[in-house]
Order: C-alpha cells, then structure tokens, then sequence
C-alpha cells in the first residue's frame, strides 16, 4: 500500500519508496539549528531517491511502503552517495528482494594541473574529500553498478568539459563503483 501525499493542490497523489536525507550542522563540526530540510538535504535526498528506486521490486511483487533514513554522522566526502550505498545495504538487511546492488561515487577534475605542480593535462579524482570538491572544477555524483547508471548529478565550475575527459570520468566512475561493490 502506497503512502498518500498531502500538497497544496487539490490531486490525489501516492508513493511507496521514500529517502529521508539529513545533514545535521554537528556531521560538519557546527552548531545550528535543526528544523525544516534545507535545500541541500532536499536536493541530496532526491538524488539519493532516484538512485535507489531502479533496484526496487515491482509494487505487485512487493505491496509494501519503504521508507529509508540517512542521518549523515560525519561528512568529508560526498554524503549522497553514502546515502545510496548505505541505502542499498539497508534494503538489503531489510528483506527487500532488490533487483541488483549499486554504489555511489563521487567523482571530481582539475583542469590545469600545472598550478598544482602537475604536466597540465586534467586531472580526475574518485571519491573526492570536502577539500577536493571546493576547489576542483566539477563535482560528478554517479549512482548504479557495473551494467549502468541509476542516477546521476554533475556540477561544473569552469566553462566546459571536453567529450574524452567526460568520458574518462564516466569509466573512471564505474571502475569504482565496481571496487565498492
């Protein structure tokens, strides 16, 4: 049985997978306030979502509401994709017949790596620390296993990415989802 959804407009709305993502101030060493999900937990939650949803049964093979609660404890990396990983193992543990297992990795470049000491040709980073994220020049979160992508999110901070380095990323990506697996 599916979960019904309230919202402001007058249509009848249901789910039966959830992901509840938060980030609170303490997993980055603040203090703050907790209340309502901020932007980021929204946005993380939903990407952590979709990753997930492929590998779940068939509503008639699994008549069931799932709901899945990431609490990020500590966060020096790409807590999304902790979340889809810990999120699979969850269902695992659960008893849902998921489909097939998947991982995240969060990938990350440095386009002029001379600055850094390096030959100048771009550099891509797997499963890239806080510090890396800030300041390299894009942030690429992919979702799935070694048969395809799930979900996948990519911010760039430059210009753009030319095909071969884009592509390098992508099996660079599968080869450690594969290792997480």
């Amino acid at each position: 049985m599916a979960q019904r959804i309230d919202n402001l407009v007058d249509t009848e709305e249901s789910k039966s997978f959830y992901l509840q993502y938060s980030f609170p101030p303490s997993c980055v060493g603040e203090v703050g306030r907790i209340g309502a999900p901020s932007r980021r937990e929204i946005g993380h939650g939903m990407l952590a979502e979709r990753a997930l949803e492929p590998i779940l049964p068939p509503e008639e093979d699994f008549p069931y509401t799932i709901r899945v609660e990431s609490t990020i404890t500590e966060s020096n990396g790409s807590s999304s994709m902790a979340s889809v990983c810990g999120g699979c193992l969850a269902l695992q543990d659960a008893g849902v017949p998921i489909k097939f297992p998947v991982a995240g990795i969060a990938m990350g470049l440095v386009l002029d790596t001379q600055e850094f000491g390096g030959d100048g040709s771009p550099l891509i980073l797997s499963d890239i620390t806080g510090a890396e994220d800030a300041s390299g020049d894009m942030d690429l979160k992919i979702a799935g296993n070694e048969s395809g992508i799930t979900a996948f999110q990519m911010d760039i901070k430059v210009v753009g990415i030319t095909l071969p380095v884009m592509e390098q990323a992508l099996f660079q990506a599968r080869d450690g989802r594969q290792h997480i697996l």
